[in-house]
């Protein structure tokens, strides 16, 4: 079974071609970070004027690189939320277009749901249930999968997400978007104890987050220093954020296994590929007995390729779309 998927949620445009559900045939990305970087962050019309330029061809490359023609599709898979609405549209139109033209289902995709999917393409092996920590640019999310299409929102940020704590701190410090990589190189060479920031919802079984008050936290303490005239190490500013920012994710994700008696923890989305994060989610599921798994890198971040695999899966059970489907830029975790 052949799954073409399409990826256009803010600044990467990807197709994918996905055999079966876990084998990837193709995963062509097509990204727009070095547009946005002299904006210091996404713009949403730049980002969609992009998606409409570039979705076909690299729809194209996909099937050229599979090998596959559009005939042998079974079926196309599209995020259609969350994410921008601009750029949301440009991903639906074009697969809502080559369903109506090739008569294939349509299956839309929660892009959430679809970074959890990651890991079933890096660890061929992993089955529901497990808990799931999603952490991106624009979210932060524990989530319960109980198999392939029953999940439970256990909590989620209540502000700033924490990849976007991570560009904010990053931008003011003078350092380009997206600013996560930056920070987590610039905290290798950091002492994570030089700062003491603060941490928020730290009560047990408290599984929403909050990263508004750390980054403010965060920019008073340079922009104090600023004012008194002082050099501050970005290094150890970087690695006292960061540390407290791994050590919420990782203290709640901890607390949310117990509470609901997981075996397995997986993390997903752009700030998985943090090598702090990743160390210390390692290191604690070592300790207390967890299976743990991530995505290899590629995988972390924004790809069409997690799409076709969450497609695969609705399509399995008949949860297709119909041509009225629309962008949803507000859309949540949903069981089927």
């Amino acid at each position: 079974m052949y799954t073409l998927a399409l990826e256009t949620s803010c600044d990467e445009t990807s197709a994918a071609v996905i055999q079966n559900g876990r084998i990837i045939l193709s995963n062509i990305i097509s990204t727009q970070v070095p547009i946005h970087r002299k904006f210091g962050g996404v713009v949403p019309e730049i980002a969609s004027r992009q998606h409409i330029e570039y979705v076909m061809p690299v729809i194209q490359e996909a099937l050229d690189t599979a090998q596959v023609d559009l005939q042998e599709i079974d079926h196309i898979g599209v995020t259609y939320g969350p994410g921008l609405v601009g750029a949301l549209l440009v991903g639906v139109a074009a697969a809502k277009a080559l369903s109506f033209a090739l008569d294939k289902p349509l299956v839309g995709v929660n892009h959430m749901e679809g970074h959890i999917f990651a890991n079933f393409l890096s660890h061929p092996e992993l089955e529901p249930p497990f808990l799931a920590l999603v952490v991106s640019g624009g979210h932060t999310q524990l989530v319960q999968i109980k198999d392939y299409n029953t999940f439970s929102l256990l909590g989620q940020t209540r502000d700033d997400a924490a990849g976007e704590a991570f560009d904010k701190i990053a931008r003011v410090m003078g350092y380009p978007y997206p600013g996560g990589p930056q920070i987590d190189q610039l905290a290798k060479t950091g002492d994570p104890e030089a700062i003491i920031f603060p941490k928020a919802l730290h009560e047990k079984n408290n599984f929403e987050f909050s990263f508004s008050g750390l980054k403010s936290a965060v920019l008073n303490y340079l922009h104090t220093e600023e004012q008194r005239g002082n050099r501050y190490n970005v290094n150890n500013v970087a690695a006292s954020f960061q540390k407290t920012v791994v050590e919420t994710l990782v203290e709640k994700t901890m607390d949310a296994a117990a509470y609901c008696h997981a075996e397995k923890i997986a993390v997903a989305g752009g700030v998985s590929a943090n090598s702090a994060l990743a160390e210390a989610m390692e290191t604690i599921c070592a300790e207390q007995g967890y299976a743990f798994y991530r995505p290899e890198p590629v995988l972390c971040t924004d790809n069409g390729a997690m799409i076709g695999c969450r497609a695969y899966y609705m399509a399995l059970e008949g949860h297709f779309a119909d041509l009225t489907l629309n962008a949803r830029p507000s859309l949540a975790i949903t069981s089927y």
